[in-house]
């Protein structure tokens, strides 16, 4: 394939590669320069990007644009790249003998190039058969024919889709995918892309299209655009379903067409095409995700099987009523009513719901059920022990470490405890759990899909405890697990109402609680001791910010300690921002010092950051916050690759360049990401700007965040908006699937009269097109064949 002629490029021989990344094939090396069209006058250069098979001792031709990194200086960033032939005798003999084909020396090489000449290459291209005058056997001359057509293969599809503009990451991820046949399945359907791979959506698999000939009302351009608009649906609502009405309506608009009958039916015949191959399922009017679909049922099956498994009890009831003196004893407590009640549900049932909101004793009930449970069922608490078979976990690091040093236990994240890793593999991950008795803590926060794995992975006869507070945000991820195990109204369940932990000087659990209440008076706006509200516009947020985070190290509280919280990312008091200023309150740049930049982002030692995935090969996962304590320089190093240090409460991980989109500064957190942890003092700017977000659990979620101070800055109108705003609850049919799994009955609907029995309804549905039940009979239910006879006369 004929290169540009107009681009940059390098000629040159692979001197070292110093580093390569086999997840995105991204790789730095240098080359020793044989040709070039720039101004470049040093005998070799650094090459970057991301490439098939690279060989030292090989020589490329390297496309791209030189860039001037800040730290490395000059560079040549590679956008395409193809392997430079070897045409002469000496250069494809070292070819042939090179290291790529063990067996063949320099003679057998030489042999080689007397036989096919200076073509030898794409002669063992076009005929496979070329070599076998060398008599190596099949099997050795099949590798080498193979070797050689990857080579060719791997540069040619990587060149041609840096031709199509998706740059050298995407077109990794994407050959990656595809390997050797990427060419063949993007011309046979681009728009597969959308649901094949990450980070490709339908404007990038449209552009494609075009560039192939594909038309604006193909088949195929119809089926890119449904799922791009379903998981986009889903994504913005949390729900685990679409209205089909709403899906067709949003699509049109995606495709920029009027909906007209014809597109309709093209749009449905799409829809069913995407159910027939598996990925879609429509069903009452809703088009669902199948993997979130098959996700609801399973974990509706998954509990009836736990359910159905377990056995009674080795105590009795008395005997656990005794145990409870003896820990409220030994924990100087006195459990209420509705805790000990709760404590004699879980340890009593195959699963049991507890949930209530700050102060109100869930981890004082978490204590007393592992403590009981180990008396009670003869059970060791010594994690080093064999016997040992509890398990604790929860859905952030900071959650599982808070439940921890609580219980005294070993905790960590459900992620850590599945063995999952964080990617796109988790989907196909079936994990066990090996224990007897399973308490995840903040459950609010797991996903419909996370809670799947999880609940498949237990066992028959495990007793499984979920706790948390239902009236906190939900899960990031589509549904709202817990909500819905609670109201379906299956399994024993306890809500905490009393408030047992407050100080007599603290306000902020009282607050909360108003606040959930859905109670608006004064008392808000009003300064504590612990909590205070200052007024001011979106364009004062920043300043208010940077006063206040001042005088708090007057007060004793290190940055660490101070946790600023937001709604939204953009605007002058969103995250993004207020990020970059209060960096540079308590952490500014000066002479002399460190500093690193990706994107807009500069980090320096001692910045505060946030992690935005789970690693749990590095044991550190997401809204994980912790601090730079090194900044490792390419120079500096032998790997030629800035490096980030940065400490996780005692755990160090160090991340390269490549991993630094992993990370952002943490000054300023989203809610959703402080979910499951406490902070000793919260700053809470709130503006009209973020109407859409104003929501009570968004509020109520915020303040329980604080521990000993609240700050709350901003309109006080959009305070009072999102006490009043109760969010609407997410549609998900987890509930339902629970009531078939279980036969529970459900309120039986009203009968009807026969004398008042409607006439049948033929409007056209959904379900009626994607079940093929479509009665001929629509519109004709009065009509008879004498009617057209007598027409007809």
């Amino acid at each position: 394939m004929a290169m540009a002629s107009d681009k940059q490029y390098f000629v040159g021989t692979v001197k070292a590669i110093f580093f390569e990344n086999p997840e995105n094939l991204f790789k730095i090396f240098t080359i020793k320069i044989k040709k070039t069209n720039t101004d470049w006058d040093a005998s070799d250069i650094v090459v970057t990007g991301s490439f098939g098979e690279i060989s030292e001792e090989e020589e490329y031709r390297f496309e791209g644009h030189m860039v001037d990194h800040p730290k490395y200086g000059k560079q040549f960033q590679a956008d395409s790249y193809k392997r430079s032939l070897p045409n002469g005798r000496k250069e494809l003999i070292s070819f042939f003998s090179s290291s790529e084909f063990p067996g063949i020396g320099k003679k057998k090489a030489e042999k080689i190039v007397d036989e096919l000449g200076n073509n030898a290459i794409e002669k063992i291209l076009q005929d496979p058969n070329a070599l076998d005058f060398l008599k190596l056997g099949e099997e050795k001359t099949k590798a080498i024919v193979e070797q050689i057509s990857a080579n060719h293969q791997t540069e040619q599809v990587l060149y041609q889709l840096n031709n199509f503009g998706f740059g050298t990451t995407l077109s990794a991820r994407i050959f990656q995918k595809y390997g050797v046949q990427t060419l063949e399945k993007l011309t046979e359907d681009p728009y597969q892309l959308v649901l094949d791979v990450k980070g490709v959506g339908f404007k990038r698999a449209d552009e494609l299209a075009k560039k192939l000939g594909i038309t604006g009302d193909d088949p195929r351009r119809i089926k890119g655009a449904l799922i791009q608009m379903v998981s986009l649906m889903i994504n913005e609502t949390g729900d685990t379903y679409v209205s089909g009405t709403e899906l067709i309506k949003r699509v049109s608009s995606v495709l920029n067409a009027n909906s007209t009958p014809d597109l309709d039916k093209k749009l449905l015949d799409g829809l069913k095409k995407l159910v027939n191959d598996g990925a879609f399922l429509v069903e009452d009017g809703r088009v669902y995700d199948k993997t979130l679909s098959d996700s609801e049922w399973s974990i509706a099956q998954s509990l009836k099987m736990i359910t159905d498994t377990f056995k009674e009890v080795p105590f009795s009831l008395k005997a656990l009523r005794k145990e409870l003196k003896h820990i409220e004893r030994d924990f100087k407590v006195q459990y209420d009513q509705s805790q000990q009640k709760a404590i004699e549900q879980s340890l009593t049932h195959p699963i049991f719901l507890l949930t209530g909101g700050p102060g109100t004793g869930k981890t004082t009930i978490i204590n007393a059920i592992v403590s009981a449970y180990a008396k009670l069922n003869d059970a060791t608490l010594d994690p080093s022990s064999e016997d040992y078979a509890i398990a604790l976990a929860a859905p952030t690091g900071r959650a599982a470490k808070h439940m921890g040093e609580s219980t005294g236990l070993p905790a960590m994240t459900i992620h850590r405890l599945l063995g999952l890793t964080g990617t796109e593999d988790d989907e196909y991950a079936e994990p066990t759990l090996d224990c007897k008795l399973l308490i995840i803590d903040e459950m609010s926060m797991v996903d419909t899909k996370l809670f799947r794995t999880l609940i498949d992975a237990v066992q028959p006869g495990t007793q499984v405890v979920l706790v948390g507070d239902k009236d906190q945000l939900p899960s990031v991820g589509p549904g709202q697990v817990f909500s819905d195990l609670i109201n379906s109204a299956a399994f024993p369940t306890t809500i905490l109402k009393e408030i047992h932990r407050q100080d007599e000087d603290s306000t902020i659990i009282q607050l909360a609680h108003d606040i959930n209440e859905g109670i608006v008076d004064e008392t808000i706006f009003q300064n504590k001791a612990d909590r205070s509200f200052i007024g001011c516009n979106s364009r004062n947020v920043p300043d208010v910010l940077s006063q206040i985070i001042n005088k708090s190290s007057d007060k004793g509280f290190d940055i660490a300690d101070v946790q600023v919280l937001a709604p939204m990312y953009r605007g002058q008091a969103g995250i993004d921002n207020l990020n970059v200023v209060i960096q540079n309150v308590v952490n500014p740049m000066k002479p002399k010092r460190k500093e690193v930049s990706i994107g807009n982002t500069n980090y320096r030692i001692n910045d505060k950051v946030v992690y935005l995935v789970n690693s749990p090969e590095q044991n550190v996962f997401n809204g994980e916050i912790g601090k730079i304590i090194g900044i490792l320089l390419a120079k500096e190093n032998t790997d030629h690759v800035d490096k980030l240090v940065i400490d996780f409460d005692g755990n160090e991980v160090t991340l390269d360049r490549k991993d630094w989109v992993n990370i952002s500064l943490a000054y300023c957190t989203s809610i959703h990401k402080a979910q499951g942890s406490e902070f000793e003092m919260v700053i809470l700017p709130l503006v009209n700007e973020e109407s859409r977000m104003l929501r009570r659990n968004l509020l109520y979620t915020a303040v329980t965040r604080s521990k000993r101070l609240l700050i709350m800055v901003g309109d006080r109108s959009a305070f009072e908006r999102s006490i009043k705003d109760q969010s609407n609850e997410r549609q998900t049919t987890l509930k339902e699937r629970i009531f078939t799994t279980f036969k529970i009955k459900q309120k039986p609907a009203e009968e009807t009269n026969d004398e008042e029995k409607p006439v049948q309804d033929y409007r056209l549905t959904l379900d009626m097109i994607m079940n093929n039940s479509i009665s001929p009979m629509i519109g004709m239910e009065n009509v008879t064949p004498f009617d057209f006879m007598k027409k007809r006369a």
